[in-house]
């Protein structure tokens, strides 16, 4: 698995267009009118890696195995869900395990697609659905907190520091600020802070969707995003989801890469969604390989090699025993794993080596 996000915003922004386009299925209706999304809609891509397919012929790999990308589509939120307007919050539980939350704001003008609040407004829109989250994560704190003070009274350590830093997040959400500017200052805070499965702790990734003549450079809404998250630890994405839709349609490489081109488009939605995404969440891939299957694997950046090997199993990182490691260049240019033996780019890493982006790695271990 690569990494799992929740896609929110307005209705009639072009979640849904979106959420269809990138996993490539009608799962989720596109109506032009609110609230189209009722149930949430879970998708799953392959994460686009240009290496694999290399690494694969030389290794001679039966199949192909790429990280996924999973995306949870809900229900478009509207000003004053938490009191119950339109379809209310309910349905934000379904993201509070996600990873990451990409939230798909407007950045068009278009007659025809009604705007909830009448009128194109990025910034103002986005404050919107942060304020809604923002009540969610309080409404989820203040019964956390209640339940651990409950606890405190037979004296646990642990569980006063626990709700003492709870307190301190729904202090920031109570001045307006997102549970995400309050960072963790040890382990056990880290730990604290996933438990409590608050979504505005989570990083954003803003997705700008424009008309298709906007597509290519984005346009003064699409600015005013930008300019908006200066000061923020987020990313953010210039998309056309009906461009993106179109793509999704397309059969071969070919007729997907000839009509980029038409659009002055170096590259899908996608693959910019996903770099960003990896980029958000500090994550990077390595690669094992052999007659049986070329697979991606993702970790975070600054991974050790066994955190490396526990990904694939438990029992890889307990009984870690070396990481026999190729970087991708040098399994590209010696031809595989003997030829980079035999030139000495194969190396035997410990414990304390960092994997690296593209390496190419076969683990010892014993259980």
């Amino acid at each position: 698995m690569g990494f799992n996000c929740g896609i929110v915003g307005l209705p009639n922004v072009g979640k849904s267009t979106l959420f269809n386009a990138l996993t490539a299925t009608a799962a989720a209706q596109a109506a032009n009118f609110p609230f189209c999304t009722i149930e949430p809609n879970v998708g799953r891509v392959a994460v686009p890696d240009d290496r694999m397919e290399k690494i694969a012929a030389i290794a001679g790999s039966a199949e192909i195995l790429p990280s996924q990308l999973e995306f949870v589509d809900i229900a478009g939120l509207v000003k004053g869900a938490s009191q119950g307007e339109g379809l209310g919050n309910q349905f934000l539980t379904n993201i509070r395990e996600t990873d990451a939350i990409i939230h798909v704001v407007r950045c068009f003008e278009d007659d025809d697609v009604i705007h909830v609040e009448g009128s194109v407004d990025p910034i103002r829109d986005a404050e919107t659905i942060e304020t809604e989250l923002m009540i969610s994560d309080l409404e989820s704190l203040e019964k956390q907190i209640a339940n651990l003070q409950k606890k405190a009274r037979g004296g646990d350590k642990e569980i006063i520091a626990q709700s003492e830093f709870l307190s301190k997040i729904k202090t920031a959400l109570d001045e307006g600020k997102p549970a995400r500017t309050i960072a963790p200052s040890d382990e056990d805070e880290a730990k604290w802070l996933k438990i409590a499965q608050l979504i505005t702790a989570k990083p954003i990734l803003y997705v700008c969707n424009v008309s298709e003549d906007d597509a290519a450079n984005g346009n003064e809404f699409s600015a005013k995003i930008s300019e908006m998250i200066k000061d923020q630890d987020a990313e953010m994405v210039v998309i056309c989801a009906n461009i993106e839709e179109e793509i999704a349609q397309l059969e071969s490489d070919e007729e997907k890469s000839e009509f980029l081109e038409s659009m002055d488009l170096e590259e899908a939605g996608l693959n910019r969604i996903i770099r960003a995404g990896n980029k958000l969440l500090n994550l990077q891939t390595y690669f094992t390989a052999g007659p049986k299957e070329t697979r991606a694997w993702t970790i975070p950046i600054g991974a050790k090699a066994p955190e490396a090997a526990g990904v694939i199993h438990s029992d890889f990182e307990k009984g870690f025993i070396k990481a026999e490691t190729i970087a991708f260049d040098d399994y590209i240019s010696c031809n595989g794993e003997v030829g980079a033996k035999d030139q000495g780019k194969m190396r035997q890493e410990g414990k304390e080596y960092i994997v690296q982006d593209g390496d190419v790695i076969l683990f010892r271990f014993n259980v």
